[in-house]
């Protein structure tokens, strides 16, 4: 079988800084007035008075940048509004820094950060360097193709050839179980989902696994793209990457959670993410200067 790894390199981090109330979403969701204990200082994080977050913004809908109408970016996505529901809910300012998939887990593992979040899926190999909340979604594992090869290349089965190259994110679920579901195909692994839409759509690659909400979001402005199947997996849903020995920490996310979903807000973020990942989307990193590579 064999294997390709590209573009293994993380890029340099961006830290962006959100303000604890700066968004409307997190406005309409409660401030820390609604936590127990979340804000009453016995919740310790990597820097005092705020709640630093992972995240890699190439995964519409969770996280990416949406374009404005002058040109400039700004970090959206529902993993992004359930972040400021929470530092809000803590009663903390909430800080983001901008890193590739491999890099979240990267600052999760040195405790670098309080949080990740990237679509995470909960996952035994990961626990020994992160603690994993509560599901905040439900989703399910895709198999995607272009139209043109979706009779060809129509379930995990038919990709499990070594003349197929079949794709995914560089130490995502999705790549373990591409290695799980086609271990004979020529399995390329990227840092980002939007190279792999970019070698799907250019006939550089086969199929790819990718998740359905995201696979759908793409879908959306990208019509030659087609889902033809459903991948097995126990795990159907998302959590938040939580850093290891910090339980009081684990308490308050899922107790934000919990709120998040029984006041109907993360069926907003859900909502409005999608709404703008259908428009202008910018999905990796930005230059040192904050904007567009």
């Amino acid at each position: 079988m064999k294997k390709k790894l590209l573009a293994l390199l993380l890029s340099a981090c961006t830290v962006l800084s959100l303000a604890a109330c700066g968004s409307n979403d997190s406005g309409s969701a409660g401030g820390s007035d609604t936590a127990d204990d979340a804000g009453d200082g016995t919740v310790q994080t990597v820097t005092e008075g705020k709640l630093t977050v992972a995240t890699s913004p190439d995964f519409a809908p969770y996280e990416f940048y949406a374009i404005g109408e002058d040109g400039s970016p700004t970090l959206a996505g529902f993993d992004m509004a359930l972040a400021q529901y929470i530092a809000d809910y803590m009663g903390l300012e909430l800080e983001v820094i901008t890193v590739d998939f491999d890099g979240v887990l990267s600052e999760l593992q040195t405790k670098s950060v309080d949080l990740g979040m990237a679509g995470l899926s909960p996952d035994e190999k990961r626990m020994g360097i992160m603690d994993f909340s509560d599901i905040y979604y439900e989703g399910g594992q895709s198999l995607v193709t272009v139209k043109d090869n979706a009779d060809k290349y129509n379930s995990v089965e038919a990709v499990n050839n070594p003349d197929v190259t079949v794709g995914a994110q560089t130490g995502s679920i999705q790549l373990d179980l591409a290695n799980t579901n086609s271990p004979d195909a020529d399995i390329i692994s990227l840092p980002k989902v939007t190279d792999i839409i970019s070698e799907l759509l250019a006939g550089t690659m086969d199929a790819a696994y990718i998740e359905t909400v995201v696979a759908e979001s793409y879908q959306k402005n990208y019509p030659d793209l087609e889902i033809v199947a459903d991948v097995p997996y126990d795990v159907a849903g998302s959590a938040i990457g939580v850093v290891k020995d910090n339980p009081e920490l684990l308490n308050a996310v899922n107790e934000a959670i919990a709120a998040a979903l029984e006041d109907g807000s993360m069926d907003q973020f859900v909502a409005e993410a999608n709404e703008l990942a259908s428009g202008q989307t910018y999905e990796g990193l930005l230059d040192e200067n904050g904007n567009v590579q």
